[in-house]
């Protein structure tokens, strides 16, 4: 038998071997190695849930908490920029995006003034979410005397470094009253969800000292960024004011398990009533599809409130469809907004149990991401946070498993390609 030599490959067969050389390795290694099949022996509605589910996630369980659930650019921007202007000590603000544009600009402003009025002003940014801050905005607050950090900074040295964020959103004021959830500052997160051009979003206002576990988490990446890292926090228990009892989750890239994917693992696996999960992305690992569907099996109601056909991540959105079916035909509900982008992160459990913050319930949040998380045991925040999800609901359209089964193989195809680099998202 006579063998023929190899021809040499096309420079374009090489460089799609190249490429996809390259894919297959990136969808080995961000595939899960572990799969976490959590259960939990208490209910959300368990007096001691929040105590079991602080200490397996590491987490401190303070109590006595204030909670504001503010809705939409048109609550979520004049709170922050009011606490801001009211700050007489110190500023911690961190987040993913800092746009250029009408707030870049109030946002820049009011923590200049700040600054000129002798608060101490840090500010940090994702080096890739902020890419397009205006620089004049960066400069006025320079020179004002405010703190920038830019985290994780794209180097040719350190290249491998891009694929890893701090999505965390948290700004503190004087120790006192924090806030997080998923805006970032741009514009499109302006006004009330009126029209394609402006999104829909939650944020939540929280006094008492489970701000002192966000600021903490504020701490630690500053550090990472290679500042003087001094941290200030308030020590001293605040005088509870409410029943409810909160933890705070934050997690850096890891794979199998960190303090923020337990935490949502660990209250799906709570759930023994409903479970109601919020979230414009959601792509699951064997880890988050074993406690879905174990809660189905339990008898849990889970509705799922997703982002629509506007999105901005379609091949994510794709990726998340791949796994619809299977969702639907176990009796999982699907919702997708309509009017707008949907960026909300909220989790609510039984009524009674609730997780809000930074957190996509996808694999890049859960393992790729530095996010933070806030969850309270609190019956009246439950109670606002269902409120809004049913608002949501009725302007989303619901998925029925038969009509979708009927879309075209075309999108079938898309989805099942997109869906291979679920784990990357």
């Amino acid at each position: 038998m006579r063998f023929e030599p190899i021809k040499a490959l096309p420079t374009t067969g090489k460089v799609v071997l190249t490429v996809a050389a390259i894919l297959s390795a990136a969808l080995l290694f961000a595939q899960d190695q572990e799969t976490l099949r959590i259960q939990s022996p208490l209910a959300a509605e368990d007096p001691r849930f929040p105590r079991y589910a602080g200490a397996l996630t590491g987490s401190t369980l303070t109590t006595g908490d204030q909670y504001r659930i503010l809705v939409n650019g048109v609550e979520i921007f004049p709170a922050m920029l009011e606490a801001i202007r009211s700050a007489r000590r110190r500023i911690n603000f961190e987040t993913y995006i800092f746009d250029e544009g009408e707030m870049g600009t109030a946002f820049s402003n009011a923590l200049a003034d700040a600054a000129r009025r002798g608060v101490r002003v840090r500010l940090l940014v994702d080096a890739v979410g902020a890419k397009w801050m205006d620089g004049g905005d960066a400069r006025r607050m320079l020179d004002a005397g405010v703190q920038i950090a830019s985290f994780n900074p794209l180097h040719w040295y350190s290249i491998e470094e891009i694929n890893y964020r701090t999505h965390r959103k948290i700004l503190v004021v004087d120790g006192e009253t924090g806030f997080t959830g998923g805006a970032g500052i741009a514009d499109h997160w302006l006004g009330n969800a009126e029209n394609r051009d402006h999104w829909r979003d939650t944020h939540v206002q929280v006094r008492g000292p489970a701000v002192t576990q966000l600021e903490a988490a504020f701490y630690e990446n500053w550090a990472e960024t290679g500042h003087v890292s001094a941290a200030e926090l308030e020590l001293d228990p605040q005088p509870a004011t409410t029943g409810a009892r909160s933890i705070v989750a934050w997690s850096s890239p890891t794979g199998g398990a960190n303090g923020v994917k337990l935490l949502f693992l660990l209250s799906v696996a709570a759930a023994r009533r409903t479970l109601d999960i919020q979230s414009p992305y959601l792509v699951l690992d064997d880890s988050t599809r074993y406690v879905i569907f174990e809660a189905r099996r339990r008898g849990v109601r889970v509705r799922l409130l997703l982002e629509g056909e506007l999105t901005d991540a379609r091949p994510v959105k794709f990726a998340s469809r791949a796994d619809y079916d299977g969702l639907l035909a176990n009796g999982i509900e699907i919702f997708e907004y309509q009017p707008t982008m949907m960026h909300v992160k909220a989790t609510i459990v039984d009524g009674v149990w609730s997780v809000m913050g930074s957190t996509n319930f996808d694999n890049r949040s859960f393992e790729l991401n530095d996010e933070i998380n806030v969850a309270v045991a609190s019956s009246h925040v439950a109670r606002k946070l269902t409120e809004d999800f049913e608002a949501d609901l009725r302007r989303s359209m619901r998925l029925e498993l038969d009509r979708w089964r009927e879309r075209p193989f075309s999108h079938k195809a898309r989805e099942k390609m997109w869906g291979l680099f679920g784990e990357l998202f």
